[in-house]
């Protein structure tokens, strides 16, 4: 349990919607848990409890709130005064872990026993590794129920559950109504697609993710359209393709995915990876206010508040793309990274006629002939020895080896310097403390006007900002590309 600080009783309050997914309510005299945002009359502070995670209070034997839904919560970012450890498991059970694999394997995954790993969970969580599994299916298989049409049999299964019997039992246990029950009288729009509604917590600088990543595109296999604030691109996976709009409001915390591919059973999957790809469970009220302490970075954080660090898609792709990007401007790595996709990438007819091609595998790429795409040779060798690398598994991009160690293995591959290394590592491994220290611009942003800092002493500068230094670089890059567009505006 949580104490109930006065920040917190203030936030349950006032519904404060910058707490939702940061704590969870536990109401002693209903049994049922809920967000701080519910819109029920506010229980007494006497009669409830505070939990870390829905798990928390799950595994304390609340059931989840009809009213406020649980499941819709941003989620608790899994970093926040959890150490390494704990956040890395958390990112691999988000991505399916303990689907089919045992606690055990976790954390041999993580280097370390289970019974520490669950000592871990248990102090920084407030559940176990198994409740956290256990309550995200629960919360995505509602969450299906409520907002799709799904058929109920493939909502099980999308859900992660083993059999339609163990599905039935866990809702008739926690809710003490059937999945068909709970669906009964719901008004859902049918549709070939499948769309649901990803809530983040206030700010998110969404236009700024949606202007980076159009800058940085792949023709054909991503495509931008600030006209309705939305991000589409094709995916791959599991041998099928398909393609994914994520959709921004203007008027709400949300942004609404609509996910047109032929296997549900990977839907939560996917939906992970977009809310990986935006920093969705991110707390930029909690990182802005850390900055708030730095003179150099309290006054980029007022200015660009809601700052998140955009992630990939696909590892794999993302570091073709870095290699692409060595020492040419962007527009040349985008147009490279075209060719390739047009190439080797399979062609695809989806919901948007901007969408051409999936991205090439590793494998593909393994086995292309990419002469005659205007990349020189030394790159091609990079990309083809790390394509090989990863249809292999010697590199992996799931999250499990700490930044470090990342890097390292990638900078033995000759062609990538450690400046790609860091590039890709902040992008693919969702670690907030990436920081690609020798770069340039940084470098540059973080000295006083006119100056350029040594890579050594921004390293040392940049003490003062772990854990959130992946975040003070998305700061520093927009303040040095505002302080160019000033200048060129005088």
């Amino acid at each position: 349990m949580l104490p109930n600080s006065e920040e917190y009783e203030s936030a349950r309050q006032s519904r404060d919607p910058r707490f939702d997914g940061r704590f969870f309510v536990g109401v002693l005299t209903t049994g049922i848990y809920c967000r701080p945002i519910c819109p029920v009359r506010v229980p007494k502070r006497e009669n409830i409890q505070l939990y870390r995670s829905a798990a928390g209070a799950a595994e304390a034997g609340f059931r989840p709130c009809l009213r406020c839904r649980p499941e819709s919560s941003p989620g608790t970012p899994a970093w926040i005064g959890a150490p390494y450890k704990v956040s890395r498991a958390l990112q691999l059970i988000a991505k399916g872990s303990l689907d089919d694999d045992s606690v055990a394997s976790l954390a041999a995954k993580l280097s370390i026993g289970p019974r520490q790993l669950g000592r871990l969970f248990q102090q920084h969580v407030g559940a176990s590794p198994i409740a956290v599994a256990q309550t995200q299916r629960l919360h995505f298989a509602k969450k299906l129920i409520d907002e799709t049409s799904l058929p109920l049999s493939e909502v099980c299964f999308a859900a992660g559950f083993g059999s339609v019997r163990r599905f039935n039992a866990v809702f008739q246990k926690t809710y003490g109504r059937s999945p068909k029950e709970l669906r009964k009288g719901k008004k859902v729009d049918r549709s070939d697609a499948i769309e649901v509604r990803l809530c983040y917590r206030p700010p998110l600088d969404w236009r700024a993710m949606l202007a980076y990543l159009e800058y940085r595109k792949i023709p054909g296999v991503e495509h931008i359209d600030f006209a309705s604030n939305s991000y589409a691109r094709t995916i791959f996976l599991q041998g099928k393709a398909g393609d994914i709009q994520l959709r921004f409001s203007e008027e709400g915390s949300f942004a609404t995915l609509k996910i047109n591919f032929p296997d549900t059973r990977l839907l939560y999957h996917i939906v992970e990876k977009v809310r990986l790809l935006f920093d969705l469970k991110a707390d930029s009220e909690e990182i802005d206010r850390f900055f708030l302490k730095d003179k150099l970075l309290k006054k980029l954080a007022k200015k660009n508040p809601g700052t998140r660090v955009t992630g990939c898609w696909d590892g794999f792709e993302v570091t073709v793309r870095a290699i692409l990007g060595q020492q040419v401007t962007v527009k040349a790595a985008t147009t490279l990274a075209g060719r390739v996709a047009d190439r080797h990438g399979k062609a695809y007819v989806g919901s948007l006629v901007e969408l051409t091609h999936t991205f090439p595998t590793a494998k593909q790429i393994a086995e292309a002939d990419l002469d005659g795409l205007g990349i020189v040779g030394q790159r091609i060798q990079a990309i083809k020895t790390v394509a090989g690398k990863v249809a292999s598994k010697e590199i992996v991009f799931d999250g499990v080896p700490e930044t470090e160690n990342f890097v390292a293995s990638i900078c033995e591959i000759k062609g990538i310097g450690e400046w790609t290394a860091h590039y890709i590592a902040l992008r693919v491994l969702n670690d907030p403390n990436a920081f690609p220290y020798s770069d340039l611009i940084l470098r540059r942003a973080a000295a006083p006007a006119g100056e350029t800092l040594t890579a050594k002493k921004l390293l040392q500068r940049a003490e003062a900002w772990k854990p959130w230094r992946a975040y003070a670089v998305i700061l520093l890059w927009k303040h040095y590309q505002q302080s160019v567009s000033d200048k060129k505006g005088n």
